[in-house]
């Protein structure tokens, strides 16, 4: 390979090569023309170069051309656990996610087990209570009465952490705790008069007055899907009830009641309680205290000791010892059916939460007409099922309009925000173009490098 070597005359410029001298005589006026040395090319008019062996070139080896060798990377990142000195490697990583969501699956499955497990004993106990001791304002009480002690109990042998809770908690917790109150007892009372069964089915109309009350009081709209599916419900409860064989007035507005009370009680709790530091059960332990204060004292208003003790002996006299079984029984598991509910609300979407509140109703049906054979006619079977299936629909429906609705929401912020962003970018580009001057240059100097 040979190199030119442009000298300073232009009229002389020189090719050297002398294959037997590897010296290179350097030359004060040729130390700034090393760096144009290159192949030959035609860097003059004349056609004649002109050789010369007094100023020889060194010819380097060929192999000092080559590509150099990629070198290995010095440094490696790799993750690391925090108890562990070797990288974890993929399909470790993998088989761990694998495992976490198994596991995640596994707890959300025994928590509708056992909430609904909790909520068919719970029921039984009741209605044999009631049909020994006809007293639902009492039974009511009873059973918020011991929810609040066990949880009473837990804190103070620090089996479960207390709350910090302060005046305003409380205040925001009242109205949520009447609602509740009404609610409860409404439903105890129409389970003392009807069975449990028509009772569950005429509960499952809830959705109905949720939508109803939301559009007419609170003035909130709804997608057409979410009004037909209202459709059903309506339909199918209307037709149970009017098939009812044991029909009670008393029973079917008790049930009506509460579904309005349970619709109050949400909206309350979904307005109050926003940015409360509350677990699920905590919540619950302090909203069965409070509506416990609530409730005594209407209990002993409306029924009274003499009736309560003149209920006891008679409820001993035909059962014996076993009826204080029952009322144990029930007052324990309504603690600890509601307690995993709201348990359960901290783990799983409301969607899935209301898909199991619909199983978990239509376990109580089926278990409560097995057990106490209570006589239903098909007409009155096909009712339960469409108001049943109803809420089914209605679930679905409201949480694909939620879903719809956030994405519209998400898209909204992120386009506001993407403004904001880019008005902020700009004023900041401007301010950082200035001059030392405080003169401005040109946009395609700021926007370009």
């Amino acid at each position: 390979m040979i190199c030119n070597s442009i000298k300073t005359s232009v009229t002389t410029p020189a090719v050297a090569y002398n294959g037997s001298d590897s010296g290179f005589r350097r030359n004060p006026l040729l130390q700034t023309q090393r760096s144009l040395c290159l192949p030959v090319l035609a860097a003059r008019a004349d056609p004649k170069p002109v050789l010369s062996i007094s100023k020889p070139l060194h010819l380097s080896s060929i192999s000092s051309f080559q590509p150099l060798k990629p070198r290995k990377s010095l440094t490696k990142c790799e993750a690391y656990e925090a108890d562990r000195s070797e990288p974890i490697e993929p399909t470790e990583a993998a088989a761990a996610v694998a495992k976490s969501e198994a596991a995640k699956k596994a707890k959300i499955g025994i928590y509708f087990a056992t909430w609904w497990a909790l909520n068919v004993v719970f029921n039984i106990y009741n209605k044999k209570v009631l049909n020994a001791y006809p007293y639902p304002w009492l039974t009511s009480t009873l059973s918020l009465a011991c929810g609040s002690l066990m949880m009473l109990i837990s804190w103070a042998t620090r089996i479960a952490e207390a709350p910090k809770t302060d005046f305003k908690f409380w205040k925001t917790l009242f109205p949520v705790a009447v609602a509740h109150t009404i609610g409860h007892v409404a439903a105890t009372v129409s389970m003392s008069k009807v069975a449990v069964s028509f009772t569950h089915i005429i509960k499952s109309g809830e959705p109905a007055f949720s939508v109803l009350v939301s559009r007419f009081i609170l003035g909130e709209t709804f997608p057409v899907p979410v009004y037909l599916s209202l459709i059903p419900i309506i339909g199918g409860c209307a037709l149970a009830a009017v098939t009812e064989l044991n029909f009670n007035m008393v029973g079917f507005m008790g049930a009506m009641i509460s579904n309005l009370a349970f619709v109050f009680r949400n909206i309350f709790s979904k307005r109050g309680m926003k940015g409360k530091s509350v677990s699920g059960m905590n919540y619950y332990a302090c909203l069965s205290m409070l509506s416990l204060l609530i409730l005594t004292p209407f209990a002993i208003a409306v029924e009274g000791p003499q009736m309560w003790a003149a209920g006891y002996q008679t409820a001993m006299s035909q059962i014996g010892p076993q009826f204080l079984w029952w009322v144990a029984a029930q007052s324990v598991f309504y603690h600890l059916y509601n307690q995993v509910s709201y348990m359960s609300l901290d783990e799983i979407s409301p969607l899935t939460f209301s898909i199991g509140n619909t199983m978990k109703r239509i376990s109580v049906i089926v278990s409560s007409i097995i057990i106490f054979r209570t006589p239903v006619q098909p007409v009155n079977a096909l009712g339960a099922a469409i108001a049943v299936l109803g809420t089914f629909l209605y679930s679905q429906v409201i949480s694909l309009a939620h879903y719809q609705l956030s994405w519209s929401e998400l898209a909204v912020r992120q386009s506001t925000d993407s403004i904001e962003v880019r008005q902020s970018n700009e004023q900041a580009g401007a301010e950082s173009c200035k001059l030392d001057d405080g003169r401005e240059s040109g946009v395609g100097m700021c926007l370009g490098d």
